[in-house]
C-alpha cells in the first residue's frame, strides 16, 4: 500500500536556523505512526508542515501521490487533515458536544437557523454517537468541559478530530500528564481511529507507549529522518539509539 499522506527532502528556515533539513516522512491510511526525536529534531515543524501552519521553503507534500500545498490549517482541513495539539484547543467554558462541532455549529432548520439558531438537541445527539463509536467514557454531556478530568478531555479533542478528519489525524503528545488509566483509554481510542481506516501520526516521548500502539515509527534527528522501524521489530534501546546518533540507519519499514 502506497503512502496516503508523504514529505520528502521538506527544508524550512527560521531566519538562520535550519530546524529541516531535508526530512522525509510518510503514513498509510490505517496505521499509527509514531514520529519521534529529541527536543529540537524537526517533529514540531514538519508536523506544522504537514498540516498546513508552516510552509516549506523547499522538498514536496504529497496526499495519495499527489503534490499538494498545504498553506493553511483551513487548506489542510478540507483535505482531511486535522491536529490534536498537547493544550487540546478546547473551550472550556462549553459542553463537551459544543466543543465537537466548534466552529462547524449545527443551524436549526427554517427560520430559527436563517436567524442563527445553533441545533442544540442535534449537535448533542450525534455528539453522544461520536463518544460510543469510538468507545469515549464523558462523565456527561450537560457540563462545561472544564470539570471533566483530564483524561475525559483529551477524548473529546481526539474525537473532535476524528469525526472531521477522513484522511490523517496528528496527535501531538496525547497522554501527556495523564494517569494510567486514562492513558491507557486513550490509546485505545487511538486504536479504534486507525481500525476506522484513519492514519493517525502519534508524536510522543514515551518510548514504552510508542512501542505499545504504534504499527511504525519514524525517527528524526537534527531535521532530518534518520531511521524507520516496524515497532514490532525494533527495540527501547534501537529507538534511543536512532534519537540520540548512536545508531544511525534509516531502514524501510
Amino acid at each position: 500500500m502506497g503512502a496516503l499522506l508523504e514529505a520528502r527532502n521538506v527544508v524550512k528556515h527560521y531566519g538562520s536556523v535550519e530546524a529541516l533539513r531535508g526530512a522525509s516522512f510518510e503514513v498509510r491510511a490505517g496505521e499509527v505512526v509514531a514520529l519521534i526525536g529529541d527536543n529540537g529534531a524537526g517533529k514540531s515543524t514538519l508536523v506544522k508542515c504537514l498540516s498546513g501552519v508552516e510552509q516549506p521553503d523547499s522538498g514536496e507534500i504529497l496526499l495519495d501521490g499527489r503534490r499538494v500545498r498545504l498553506d493553511s490549517p483551513t487548506r489542510a482541513r478540507a483535505l482531511g487533515i486535522e491536529t490534536v495539539y498537547q493544550d487540546l484547543a478546547v473551550a472550556p467554558d462549553l459542553d463537551p458536544a459544543a466543543n465537537l462541532f466548534l466552529g462547524r455549529e449545527l443551524r436549526r432548520r427554517g427560520l430559527f437557523g436563517w436567524l442563527g439558531m445553533v441545533d442544540k438537541a442535534e449537535m448533542r445527539r450525534r455528539a453522544a454517537e461520536q463518544f460510543q463509536r469510538l468507545g469515549v467514557r464523558v462523565q456527561s454531556l450537560d457540563v462545561p468541559i472544564g470539570s471533566l478530568s483530564g483524561g475525559q478531555r483529551q477524548g473529546v479533542a481526539v474525537t473532535r478530530a476524528v469525526v472531521w478528519a477522513n484522511r490523517v489525524v496528528f496527535m501531538d503528545e496525547p497522554t501527556a500528564a495523564l494517569g494510567v488509566v486514562q492513558r491507557e483509554r486513550v490509546l485505545e481510542v487511538i486504536r479504534r481511529v486507525r481500525d476506522s481506516g484513519i492514519a493517525v501520526v502519534l508524536i510522543s516521548h514515551n518510548m514504552p507507549e510508542v512501542q505499545a500502539v504504534a504499527d511504525r515509527v519514524e525517527v528524526l534527528r537534527l531535521g532530518r529522518r534518520v531511521a524507520r522501524f516496524r515497532a514490532a521489530d525494533v527495540t527501547l534501546e534501537e529507538l534511543v539509539g536512532a534519537m540520540t546518533g548512536a545508531l544511525h540507519q534509516e531502514d524501510a519499514a
